[in-house]
């Protein structure tokens, strides 16, 4: 078990840091196309290279919101509900959450292979890689939704929003 905890806190750490490269990089490439344009020669790929890096940004956001049970939630029915409702509701909350991630998972990899041999118009790399980091966000998804069934089956508390997301 604690190999499987130091397993996904690497996992945790890596994502963070891919999530902040991220942002750097697509910092420096917008920033690039906006002192081109403004010396009058721009450089054409700044644009489609800032798609390709605001769709990875956005998916490793969602797998850290995800990790860190902090994306958007809005719990204020469920919390009126009485306590073995709430249990049985949040029960088909995640259920529900952990068969989007498969489906997500799934039909990503459909959706790399129709495109992975398509080029992008201004870059020399293949339309396939936009939609490779969504295989990633289905799996983690899907295991985090898991995750959570498992532990409202087991009775434990409820987590808050922002409580760390640990495999025990």
């Amino acid at each position: 078990m604690l190999m499987l905890r130091r397993l996904v806190g690497a996992f945790d750490k890596a994502a963070a840091c891919i999530a902040s490269a991220l942002v750097v990089a697509l910092l420096v490439v917008v920033m690039l196309g906006v002192i081109t344009r403004t010396l009058g020669d721009p450089l054409i790929w700044t644009d489609e290279l800032s798609r390709f890096l605001m769709v990875w940004l956005a998916v490793f956001g969602w797998i850290l919101a995800s990790r860190k049970r902090i994306h958007v939630r809005i719990r204020y029915f469920q919390d009126l509900l009485p306590a073995r409702l709430h249990r049985w509701v949040e029960l088909a909350i995640q259920l529900a959450v952990t068969l989007f991630g498969a489906f997500v998972f799934w039909y990503s990899f459909g959706l790399v292979a129709k495109n992975i041999d398509l080029e992008a118009t201004s870059l020399p790399i293949s339309m396939g890689w936009m939609y490779v980091p969504m295989v990633l966000a289905g799996l983690v998804t899907a295991l985090q939704g898991a995750r959570e069934v498992v532990e409202v089956v087991r009775r434990r508390r409820l987590p808050a929003p922002g409580d760390a997301a640990v495999i025990e």
